[in-house]
């Protein structure tokens, strides 16, 4: 289920969303820049990464309160880029 504002964001690819998630750990809610910060590591202007983690943040909360069933994804389908792998990373992962 794609997000209405990911339809208005750019495109993602699964290196750029693994960089996402990575920068995400890196650079915690305190981090002095931390979205100017995790658009370096990525790739993204500061205005692409906020929507990508909006849009992320709605995903998560539909799936945590049952509106969306989490997807059976083969390892070579994605969704924004993700694998099945990084659904349930990303469903696990403590927004911060």
């Amino acid at each position: 289920m794609a997000s209405s504002s990911m339809a208005r964001g750019s495109s993602w690819t699964a290196k750029q969303n693994k960089q996402f998630e990575e920068a995400l750990v890196m650079y915690e809610k305190d981090t002095t820049h931390r979205w100017h910060n995790i658009a370096r590591a990525c790739g993204k202007t500061v205005d692409e990464v906020r929507r990508h983690y909006e849009a992320l943040e709605k995903d998560i909360n539909n799936i945590e309160t049952d509106r969306v069933p989490i997807p059976n994804y083969t390892p070579i389908s994605t969704t924004r880029g993700y694998t099945n792998d990084h659904w349930l990373m990303m469903k696990n992962l403590k927004l911060k």
